[in-house]
């Protein structure tokens, strides 16, 4: 089987396993207090630029979401988000399960603009009920979006300006943003990122981890009290030292962006085949995720051969879109397979 429906189908990079095997019968204090963890975090802060950095750990990419919105929100308030976006399709309701509405605008390849932003805290505003209404109160973007399209950095300077003048904090997913980094023709670097957000999270489940996500809080802003929050979620483990180990060895000799940029690589190559071999884009992607459109009767034929993708959407009756996406563990042999086998 030729494994692209998604970049976290294998267990974890081998050099992070073998930082957890090395550090295995370590006796470490639990909770993220360990020397690995506050390694990792002071390497966060470095590489992001941003010394004051508040740094936790999580599990998982959805963990994150839901316990970063509904402890910076008021109960009275929503989360504005594009309609594509990932709290808004691909996480079961966990965000209106905490009590707080995904209030959704209307995606541009995945993304969504300053000004309609703008225009949409104003409307509430200026709407004579809005007391009877969910209040915007927090501004939700992922960087790659879920169509693995890259935000430019004065796109991502128009959104923080915007959420400045309204009072908001904006909060970038970063579950992928070690591929939005490594790609060819991005201007948003890390700390350009931790400049212009109230906070984000660096994913690593994604990116090579057996598991994590660190989310990271620029303006000293954390909610008082966060590891007590991030307790009644269930969400703090003991054994802190897991996501710890695996974050200070992503954040050493630069082998993030080092994952990223292979996982790039593989995706170019990818794109030229499907270019070669007729398939149509929805949209091509600078990420490593690329999405086709695909005839429903042919769809068979590609698991039949082997080849395992992601269905993404219906396109129309007779078509939908599927999803390839590259990983740091995808190799050029599997590449060529995939060559060969299409």
């Amino acid at each position: 089987m030729l494994h692209f429906e998604n970049d976290y189908n294998k267990g974890a990079h081998p050099v992070l396993l073998e930082a957890l095997v090395a550090s295995n019968q370590e006796g470490l204090s639990g909770y993220g207090t360990d020397k690995y963890t506050q390694s990792a975090i002071e390497k966060i802060r470095l590489a992001t630029n941003c010394p004051h950095a508040q740094v936790t750990f999580f599990a998982g990419g959805t963990q994150t979401n839901q316990i970063l919105i509904s402890s910076m929100l008021a109960s009275y308030e929503g989360v504005i988000a594009a309609d594509t976006g990932h709290i808004s399709t691909h996480e079961a309701g966990a965000i209106e399960f905490s009590g707080h509405k995904v209030l959704t605008l209307p995606h541009h390849e995945g993304k969504i603009t300053a000004s309609e932003v703008d225009n949409f805290i104003k409307d509430f505003y200026a709407d004579a009920n809005h007391a009877h209404m969910v209040h915007p109160g927090m501004v939700y973007i992922s960087h790659p979006t879920e169509y693995g399209t890259l935000y430019s950095k004065s796109e991502m300077e128009d959104l923080s300006q915007v959420c400045r003048q309204h009072n908001i904090p904006l909060f970038l997913d970063g579950a992928r943003l070690g591929y939005g980094l490594a790609a060819r023709d991005t201007d948003l670097d890390l700390q350009a990122i931790a400049e212009l957000t109230d906070v984000f999270y660096i994913g690593g489940t994604k990116l090579g981890a057996l598991l994590g996500e660190a989310l990271v809080f620029t303006k000293n802003n954390q909610p008082k009290n966060f590891v007590s929050i991030v307790k009644h979620h269930g969400a703090l483990l003991a054994k802190g030292r897991l996501i710890g180990v695996q974050f200070d060895r992503l954040f050493t000799d630069d082998l993030y962006l080092e994952l990223g940029r292979h996982a790039i690589s593989m995706a170019e190559q990818l794109t030229q085949i499907l270019e070669d071999k007729g398939f149509q884009f929805y949209f091509k992607s600078p990420t490593n995720q690329q999405f086709v459109i695909v005839k429903n009767e042919e769809l068979p034929k590609l698991t039949e051969a082997g080849i395992v993708y992601s269905f993404w959407e219906k396109y129309d009756n007779n078509q939908s879109i599927i999803r390839f996406a590259t990983s740091w563990s995808t190799s050029q042999e599997d590449i060529d397979e995939l060559r060969k086998i299409l």
